[in-house]
């Protein structure tokens, strides 16, 4: 075989090995993104939260220099602390609305308004962001931007009646 032809040989080679990558990150990038908008969906059903995604160990940045802004080190650590403290001053629960979700790599970002109403019937709306990273399948990382002194309004404006 020739210098060119064996050239040409690699040349292909290389083309198909870097399509099959592409191939296979379009395809991880479409199932994480799928995830995401399915648990939305089932939130929005009451049928679970986004927080099923979480791997066990996943560390959870609430962005900002506010009261709110936090690092949970795990999923319970988020649960516990945040979650369940929100949920207790709520009289109904956030109900999300997508207004936009992209995938790249291993990261899913994902828009979205929550609405809900306190204890003290006042509304609790906000916008949220939540860049997250996936490994296997599992949320592992996120980093959440939200309006932090709406929040923060919240957790002082309205007393827990369970947590």
């Amino acid at each position: 075989m020739s210098s060119a032809m064996r050239l040409q040989a690699a040349a292909l080679c290389l083309l198909f090995s870097i399509s099959a990558v592409n191939a296979s990150e379009t395809m991880t990038q479409d199932a994480n993104a799928h995830q995401v908008r399915q648990a939305f969906t089932n939130w929005q059903q009451g049928k679970g939260t986004v927080f099923d995604l979480l791997a066990p160990d996943a560390v959870w940045t609430v962005a900002g220099s506010s009261p709110v802004s936090v690092v949970y080190n795990s999923k319970t650590d988020l649960m516990e602390r945040a979650v369940k403290p929100i949920s207790a001053r709520l009289a109904s629960p956030i109900s999300p609305t997508v207004q936009s979700i992209i995938a790249e790599d291993d990261v899913v970002v994902v828009l979205w308004n929550g609405k809900a109403t306190a204890l003290d019937q006042k509304p609790y709306n906000n916008t949220y962001l939540w860049h997250m990273t996936f490994k296997d399948g599992r949320v592992t990382e996120v980093t959440a931007f939200l309006d932090t002194y709406v929040l923060d309004d919240l957790l002082r404006r309205v007393k827990p009646v369970r947590q």
